[in-house]
């Protein structure tokens, strides 16, 4: 029979043992979430010194471990409409942009005018609320719902905000309501046509919006309800629209957002993009002058945030080059023609 002392000194080494594994795991779980790996809802992430930083200096997933409500498209894509990738109807403003902005195309033969309330120009933030409709509504058409053929789009604030990665807390109902106000009251005058129409008067990006439902607690929304216009709608409906990487929603800077759309736009599956820096100023809404714009554009080459694409810049002609981060894809083109 074993002394108190040896039954003493085992579960000793029993629990020095179970601190050693629990440590090891805590360190794992660590460096699974440092590496972009979706942690277990019960596990906890260590903070070690010396662990390397979220990639490429993009925000942090705030919802790894998503959870919906009322929604039944649980992995739908997300849905960009073609038309505002190419022409930049979205202020890059932090600020309220009061300004008048009158876009044309290199070719002359589109323009746009975009008007703001007095709340100033819908801003690129403000379009996440549209991509998240826009890929509802693209998913829906897809698997032919009826309700798909309605304008008229009614959503959970708490799906939103859960899809475009942004925390759940009470200011984020106030921001959204805030863009709702601006989307509406911004205001289109354009000649590009969305699935073969052209609208020629004045509309909103919005055409109304209204809270379906509050919080019993407070003045929160839960339920939204909001009208496209017939100009976003004819795009939607035409399937006018492209696949975005969700991490989209991670870039911090509305340059850095306007630039991926611009790439993306272009680039597409292609292996490469080549664009004069003057013409991807102009695409991009900047009001910045040229040569503050190089450096903005040297500043995103450095921090190589954008998903899907890297880019350069061509000194000599000043040019960006946007290259595709599939390596494979990159590789054939590479052995086709030499870029």
């Amino acid at each position: 029979m074993r002394s108190i002392t040896e039954i003493a000194n085992g579960l000793q080494d029993k629990v020095r043992a179970r601190q050693a594994e629990n440590a090891f795991s805590l360190e794992a779980n660590a460096t699974n979430a440092q590496s972009g790996k979706v942690l277990d809802a019960t596990e906890t992430p260590v903070h070690r010194r010396g662990a390397p930083k979220v990639p490429r200096g993009l925000m942090p997933v705030h919802h790894p471990n998503r959870d919906f409500f009322l929604c039944d498209l649980f992995d739908y894509a997300l849905k960009d409409d073609g038309v505002s990738m190419e022409a930049p109807i979205f202020s890059l403003s932090t600020k309220p942009d009061l300004n008048v902005w009158h876009w044309e195309s290199k070719d002359g033969s589109r323009t746009i005018t975009v008007t703001p309330s007095v709340l100033g120009r819908a801003t690129q933030f403000d379009k996440d609320l549209l991509i998240y409709v826009v890929s509802q509504m693209t998913e829906a058409l897809n698997r032919e719902r009826m309700d798909a053929q309605s304008r008229t789009v009614r959503f959970r604030v708490y799906d939103y905000l859960v899809s475009t990665n942004k925390p759940t807390g009470g200011r984020e109902y106030q921001r959204l309501q805030e863009a709702l106000e601006r989307l509406r009251g911004t205001s289109i005058k354009t000649n590009i046509q969305t699935g073969g129409q052209r609208v020629k008067e004045g509309f909103g990006i919005v055409d109304a919006w209204k809270i379906i439902e509050k919080s019993p607690d407070d003045e929160r929304m839960i339920a939204v309800e909001i009208s496209l216009s017939n100009w976003l709608f004819n795009a939607v409906q035409a399937h006018e629209v492209l696949t975005i990487n969700p991490d989209y929603f991670r870039l911090r800077k509305p340059i850095e957002r306007r630039i991926y759309e611009i790439a993306r736009k272009h680039c597409g599956d292609q292996a490469r993009f080549v664009i004069g820096v003057e013409l991807l100023k102009n695409k991009c809404g900047s009001q910045s002058n040229i040569r503050e714009f190089r450096r903005i554009l040297r500043e995103l080459i450095q921090a190589d945030s954008l998903p899907d694409y890297r880019m350069q810049m061509d000194n000599e002609k000043d040019q960006v080059v946007f290259y595709t981060r599939d390596s494979k894809k990159l590789a054939l083109a590479l052995a086709k023609k030499p870029i």
